[in-house]
């Protein structure tokens, strides 16, 4: 067998049973893709039923609200991929009469469709010769041919492709891309992967060259930024302030508490007597309690959290335009970043 359908008879033999291959549904395959980039199965499947639930059509997704998707997806990280999901469903609606398309040149002209994406989609729902590239795809193809250049450079992710498309066998598409994801995902793993039994290994580059360990190769991340939130929770009788974000930093028009972000860690007598806590306040408010710090991490940036349970005059406070007063019980229906959301649940116990 050559090396196609050596991939593809070990995924008939070892695939998952996984909701989004038994349909050619291109509307059921986007959700999927969107759900699980950048995500564990197992951590997307919830999400993934979530959203096939309460929206069976892209027409539901598209009348859905942008707090309605945010709360949806509070906890899957990455929040822009659900704002941009609602926008897709809006232009599929708009422009195609809420029928999902399938081709893809319509689908990468798609909010939020990358290339991946939309050979995905047209690969698994229309069979069409696109071949899919994701990490899975890159670490086998780089351990089976010892290519060392990084997957994250132009070049790589040009040469990858190239490499990926070489390899697709036009007759079945949809088949091989499906085996070559599983294969990377399950046999071919980032870490330990059991050689022992890869049907790939006799003529597995990596593996005849002691190079498992290091390939494939990846440019370094970003630098990392450090942050500091300190939040503050107050309670008047059966209500709680939040604050309504922007769309110009993380956690985009989603809801938080009050807060102030300091440059590093700052001992509470410092901060309660700051210049901010007073514009804010007024006057330096009672502590009920101050809670643990949380160390929250993103892709590019870890929030260092910290949280307090004060009591001030309801009067005192310089209400901002983004500050409003809800019900305690209400908060639940919104869109909390995941931090907040444990924070009040937990520790607070609303």
């Amino acid at each position: 067998m050559n090396f196609s359908e050596t991939i593809v008879h070990w995924y008939q033999q070892n695939k998952r049973d996984l909701p989004w291959r038994n349909t050619t549904d291109p509307y059921v395959i986007w959700l999927s893709e969107i759900i699980l980039q950048q995500t564990r199965v197992e951590q997307g499947m919830p999400y993934f039923y979530r959203f096939a639930e309460k929206y069976p059509t892209v027409t539901h997704f598209a009348a859905a609200s942008e707090d309605e998707v945010l709360k949806l997806w509070q906890g899957l990280g990455y929040y822009s991929r659900g704002r941009n999901m609602l926008k897709t469903a809006q232009l599929v609606k708009q422009q195609f009469n809420g029928v999902f398309p399938s081709n893809y040149n319509d689908l990468i002209a798609l909010k939020g469709i990358g290339e991946y994406t939309a050979a995905a989609i047209s690969s698994f729902s229309a069979n069409q010769a696109k071949a899919v590239v994701d990490g899975n795809v890159n670490r086998v193809i780089a351990r089976y041919f010892g290519i060392d250049e990084p997957i994250n450079s132009t070049k790589g992710k040009k040469l990858f492709q190239q490499m990926a498309d070489d390899l697709l066998n036009k007759e079945y598409p949809a088949l091989h891309n499906q085996a070559m994801m599983e294969f990377g995902a399950l046999q071919c793993k980032p870490k330990s992967p059991d050689c022992g039994i890869c049907p790939l290994r006799d003529g597995c580059f990596a593996y005849n060259n002691s190079a498992v360990n290091t390939l494939p190769v990846k440019l370094k991340k970003l630098t990392v930024k450090n942050r500091y939130f300190n939040y503050f929770v107050v309670i008047d009788e059966d209500r709680i302030l939040l604050n309504k974000r922007d769309d110009t930093d993380i956690w985009a028009n989603m809801y938080d508490l009050p807060m102030i972000e300091t440059d590093g860690e700052q001992n509470v007598e410092k901060l309660f007597s700051s210049v901010e806590m007073t514009n804010l306040f007024g006057i330096m408010p009672h502590i009920i309690k101050e809670y643990p710090q949380k160390k929250h991490i993103l892709t590019h940036q870890h929030i260092h959290a910290r949280l307090f349970h004060i009591a001030i005059g309801v009067n005192n406070i310089n209400l901002k335009a983004s500050y409003f007063f809800i019900e305690v019980e209400k908060i639940k229906n919104l869109a909390l970043p995941k931090l907040i959301f444990l924070f009040l649940t937990k520790f607070i116990e609303l």
